[in-house]
């Protein structure tokens, strides 16, 4: 499998717009699916989103959301206010430990002994901030490595590496998503507009996903059925 499409595939499938997507705008567009759930494409159409009618993706690329999950917010039009809010962010590259066959071995000495880069803290953003943005500026803040893309195509940036854990680290189906609220968005993280109370949570897979409950991003989730 072509390493742009896993990385298309991996930072959320389509969603690929993960974390954001992949990769230089080079990746080809997902095909329409006939498997979209009815009630997806017609929330997410009275809620605003536009999308192609032959294909049920919008202008990103981006699947119909699923019912009551929010819409993504273009950054270009986010409003940023004074107004402060709390989310709980999380970083967390625990299912290394299980993979660490598959790690390269220069980069063992990165994974620590609990998984955890960042345990569950509160942080403060502001109104009309994304994913991306209190990302960027907590692990700026903490001296954290963070190093991403931005994709033109899906309107976002995709995380290819923190803590100088990168994609494909762990094996050709590895790379960071992130989850809100246990829920794996089908679209960028620059494309997420925080709520108060939000919990933010960026795990590293080696398994497109399906190692920490967001099997390609679609419908994921982390809590159990």
């Amino acid at each position: 499998m072509p390493k742009r499409m896993i990385a298309f595939l991996l930072a959320l499938l389509l969603m690929f717009a993960l974390a954001g997507c992949g990769g230089n705008g080079k990746s080809a567009p997902p095909s329409p699916s006939p498997t979209f759930a009815q009630e997806s494409i017609d929330y997410s159409e009275s809620q605003g989103m536009e999308l192609d009618p032959e294909t049920k993706l919008d202008k990103y690329n981006t699947e119909p959301v699923p019912e009551g999950k929010p819409l993504p917010v273009e950054p270009e039009n986010a409003t940023v206010t004074e107004t402060e809010y709390h989310c709980t962010l999380s970083i967390s590259c625990a299912s290394i430990l299980d993979n660490m066959d598959k790690c390269k071995k220069n980069k063992r000495e990165l994974v620590p002994e609990d998984g955890w880069i960042l345990e569950p803290t509160e942080v403060v953003f502001f109104e009309g901030e994304s994913v991306f943005q209190v990302l960027k500026r907590e692990c700026k803040r903490r001296s954290i490595h963070m190093e991403f893309e931005n994709t033109p195509i899906y309107n976002s940036a995709y995380i290819e590496g923190i803590n100088n854990l990168y994609e494909f680290d762990v094996g050709e189906l590895s790379g960071w998503m992130y989850s809100v609220n246990g829920w794996y968005p089908n679209y960028g993280c620059s494309r997420y507009a925080l709520k108060d109370g939000d919990v933010v949570e960026w795990r590293y897979t080696c398994d497109l996903g399906f190692d920490v409950g967001g099997g390609y991003a679609v419908g994921g989730t982390t809590e159990s059925d």
